[in-house]
């Protein structure tokens, strides 16, 4: 049987070979009991050797950075504004939307001006910003704790807000989708609210540039599955698109 120290060394070449694990599958692979398996995943991640999961461990090099709202705007800027400009084409006149916060989404609400009579609901203080002068959108604020990081709101009285109402669509932006096509977010409180936001829409639209794919944040909002539109770029990798074609996610790829 290997020492401790030989298991959690194997551990790390193990998750960062597969990109995640689960618990039990460790425990079966060293003939371990679960709570053993527990502890060398908590030590590996104090020592930042990996990241610990919900269940398991995901490997460290998969784990995508956070940026600041004021760091996002620099990044990719262009193709955000080629995704908002293939989302902008998905809404219509006279519809009821939910727009997440972040900057891809911000992209969004600066091309809503040519739309009339719509009604946007927001946690982004970024979005209603951009939304403040548009005299055609009415726009609503879940309200909540303000993340000053993300500028975005969450919380109970976020979610509450949320509960009686329904959406056409929500624009739903990510910090990642990874290899086992769940959809990530960094903030705990983020992936709560962004949960009950997909319950509140009759479409859910994701937008995401290509750099997210294979990049995990620590919190799951949900599957690719419950997605019905993806908007990206052309630099999406061949294994995410065919994960998206196997949901029935629809795939709209800009250049």
């Amino acid at each position: 049987m290997l020492s401790t120290i030989e298991r959690r060394n194997e551990i790390v070449n193990m998750v960062n070979e597969a990109g995640k694990l689960e618990v039990q599958a460790l425990a079966d692979k060293f003939n371990v009991s679960t709570v053993t398996i527990r502890a060398d995943l908590n030590d590996l991640d104090k020592k930042r050797l990996l990241i610990r999961s919900r269940g398991g461990a995901i490997a460290a090099k998969n784990i995508a950075k956070e940026l600041s709202v004021k760091e996002k705007h620099c990044e990719n800027l262009s193709i955000k504004e080629k995704i908002a400009d293939a989302t902008i084409k998905l809404i219509n006149n006279g519809e009821v939307l939910l727009l997440d916060s972040g900057t891809t989404t911000e992209q969004v609400a600066k091309k809503l001006a040519a739309h009339k009579n719509l009604v946007v609901m927001t946690n982004g203080l970024n979005i209603a910003n951009e939304l403040a002068d548009l005299s055609e959108v009415e726009v609503m604020m879940t309200g909540g704790k303000l993340r000053q990081k993300s500028l975005s709101f969450h919380g109970r009285q976020a979610e509450s807000s949320l509960e009686n109402l329904r959406f056409d669509k929500l624009i739903l932006g990510v910090d990642g989708i990874d290899e086992t096509a769940s959809i990530t977010t960094h903030f705990e409180h983020e992936a709560s609210l962004n949960r009950v936001m997909c319950k509140s829409a009759k479409q859910i639209i994701v937008v995401t540039d290509s750099s997210k794919f294979g990049k995990s944040g620590f919190h799951v909002i949900g599957d690719l599955s419950m997605v019905d539109v993806l908007i990206t770029d052309n630099k999406i990798p061949e294994a995410f698109k065919d994960a998206a074609t196997k949901a029935n996610v629809k795939i709209i790829i800009v250049n």
